[in-house]
């Protein structure tokens, strides 16, 4: 059920020069599922900005959002102490029953966050979760640390080579055995692995949202069941409802 909260800052730091992470504190009970999102309310600006969660513990809500406009370059600004306005408990989340023993989680860039807090579910549940990074370059990298600290395989892929394998995420799935697949990243990726993948696996998409909770239809995406809302009936949709 989606809530409004208000949320207090307690961290916000950069981990690349154009990726942060948000540290926030409240009630975030309104968040059940790894793969949703929160709606952030920001001054001077119409529309709310949806950050996908990245981790939650303990009444502590974690955001890794990268800094491409307006919004997020506020986002960036603000200090320590500041109180949000948020609406939390957005989207539909991936579904960790479908899982099997042995599921690969498939991260593009500003997509990886969603995957960290996924990893950990799945971990909890006795499964063995394999992650691949994809990056442009090795200076992009982040949160390949914080995978590899919760003791789960780690394969990092660059388009240019500078770090782990190169090519795409793609390339380090050839060989994984795997039971299922998660993915958060561009289309273009999505497409990629639709084509090779071995197994059934849910994408959750980034799309630009207007309301962020299914009011103004600005985020559709069709599918073999009609079209459906990102934001309400997704983000997370399985591959094989998927109209590419």
């Amino acid at each position: 059920m989606v809530k409004q909260v208000f949320l207090k800052i307690e961290q916000n730091q950069p981990l690349t020069d154009t990726v942060c992470q948000m540290v926030l504190s409240g009630d975030v009970s309104g968040i059940t599922a790894p793969g949703q999102f929160v709606n952030l309310k920001l001054d001077g600006l119409y529309l709310r900005r949806p950050i996908s969660v990245c981790d939650l513990a303990e009444g502590r809500l974690t955001l890794v959002y990268k800094v491409v406009g307006q919004g997020t370059e506020q986002m960036r600004t603000l200090p320590v102490g500041t109180i949000l306005d948020v609406l939390v408990g957005l989207g539909n989340g991936y579904d960790t029953s479908k899982s099997g023993p042995r599921p690969l989680l498939i991260g593009g860039g500003v997509g990886i966050p969603p995957l960290y807090y996924l990893c950990r579910r799945l971990l909890a549940e006795d499964r063995e979760p394999t992650v691949i990074l994809g990056f442009n370059t090795a200076a992009e990298q982040f949160l390949a640390a914080e995978f590899a600290a919760l003791g789960v395989p780690v394969i990092v892929t660059t388009v240019d080579g500078s770090a782990g394998k190169k090519g795409f995420v793609t390339d380090g799935m050839a060989g994984v055995d795997y039971s299922y697949f998660y993915t958060c990243g561009p289309m273009p990726m999505f497409r990629a692995i639709d084509k090779v993948a071995a197994t059934g696996g849910q994408f959750s998409f980034e799309e630009r949202m207007g309301c962020g909770f299914g009011a103004c239809m600005g985020c559709t995406c069709k599918t073999k069941y009609g079209n459906k809302r990102i934001c309400r009936d997704g983000p997370v949709l399985e591959r094989e409802e998927i109209v590419w």
